[in-house]
Formats: structure tokens, sequence, C-alpha cells
């Protein structure tokens, strides 16, 4: 069993700079190595006390189901991200692509992503949320980790809203999940399905 003391929040570099090797891709190398791998779209939201921050990401991924962690990365260079590191917990969206506009919304520098109320609200924790996405997961951020330009956040998964995984509102045609890849939004679902 997980204890309170182990799943404490701690604030650590993960890379040093003295640990980079003078023979790195550059970053034009290593975006176009990735261009070609899809990735799902999250939108993830936060709120520190100073009002609700929202943003875009597409590094989302499970590490543990036991404790339940789960992780994504903040670049410097969005918006939220200070508010996010500053923040105790986080909702994190699983898109579909019928909220293609809360990818775009959280991607979209300069605006006010809360402007329209009618489109999230606050869970009972207090932070905000898009009831729209198909999926979301709630957790308390318990590790932060100085990634270069980035940050590395851990989250331990407290809450989630989710369709039951047996049921028809689960499949892939029902929810046809939002990736990204290439530079594009694309949906799956059956059609793309190999096996």
């Amino acid at each position: 069993m997980t204890t309170k003391s182990e799943l404490s929040r701690t604030e650590q570099p993960l890379v040093s700079d003295q640990s980079v090797s003078a023979d790195s891709l550059s970053p034009d190398e290593l975006r176009a190595a990735f261009r070609n791998h899809a990735a799902g779209v999250a939108l993830v939201t936060a709120d520190p006390g100073d009002g609700p921050v929202a943003m875009t990401a597409t590094s989302v991924f499970s590490v543990s189901a036991t404790p339940p962690l789960f992780v994504f990365s903040a670049s410097q260079l969005s918006s939220a991200t200070s508010a996010i590191e500053r923040a105790e917990s986080v909702v994190v969206h699983l898109l579909g692509a019928n909220q293609l506009h809360l990818a775009k919304l959280g991607a979209t520098p300069g605006i006010d992503r809360f402007a329209d109320t009618s489109l999230w609200d606050r869970l009972p924790t207090g932070e905000p949320y898009f009831p729209a996405a198909p999926s979301w997961i709630r957790g308390t951020i318990t590790n932060l980790y100085a990634a270069g330009g980035s940050s590395l956040v851990v989250v331990h998964a407290t809450h989630s809203q989710h369709p039951p995984v047996d049921s028809t509102d689960a499949s892939a045609e029902a929810v046809h999940p939002l990736v990204y890849h290439n530079r594009t939004w694309h949906r799956l679902g059956e059609h793309s399905a190999l096996a």
C-alpha cells in the first residue's frame, strides 16, 4: 500500500545540463523524428488559487496501476505551465474527435480559455473541468522534474469519469479518440483498426 509520505511532492531536475552530450540531436531533428508518431490528445486544467488554466497536451501516458500514476510534460513556453507547477491537483481530459474545439482552445495562445462559462464547471474538489470530455482523470501532483525546456509532471490519480469498460460508449467507434499526427488532428474509429 502506498503511504501519504511516498506520494509527497518533490521537485528535482530530471537531466542536468552537464549530462547532455555534444552529439545530441538538434531540436529540429527531434521534432522531425516524432512528427510521424501519433499521440492521443488531452486537455489539462488546474487552478492554483489565482484562476483556472488549461493547456492541450499530447504527452499524457499511464506509468503505473499500483499506485495509479500518470505523467505529462508541460512546455515552459505555455502560459499555463507555471500555474500547473504551483497547483496541488490537475484534471486531465482524454479527448475524442467531438472535442476538437477543446483541443484547439487549449492550444491557442493569448485567449481566455474560460470565457465561455457554458463549456466548463468545477469539480466538488475545486478543479476546473470540461464535462464534454468522454473521460477525465483528476489527480494530485506528486513530482515535478525539470526536463530541458519542459516540466515532467507526475500525477497520482484520485478520481475519474469514463464510460463503463464493457459498454458500447467505451468503443473506439462511439468515442472516436482524437490523435495528433504530423501537425494534423485525426479521428480514430473502426475504419482505422488493422486487426
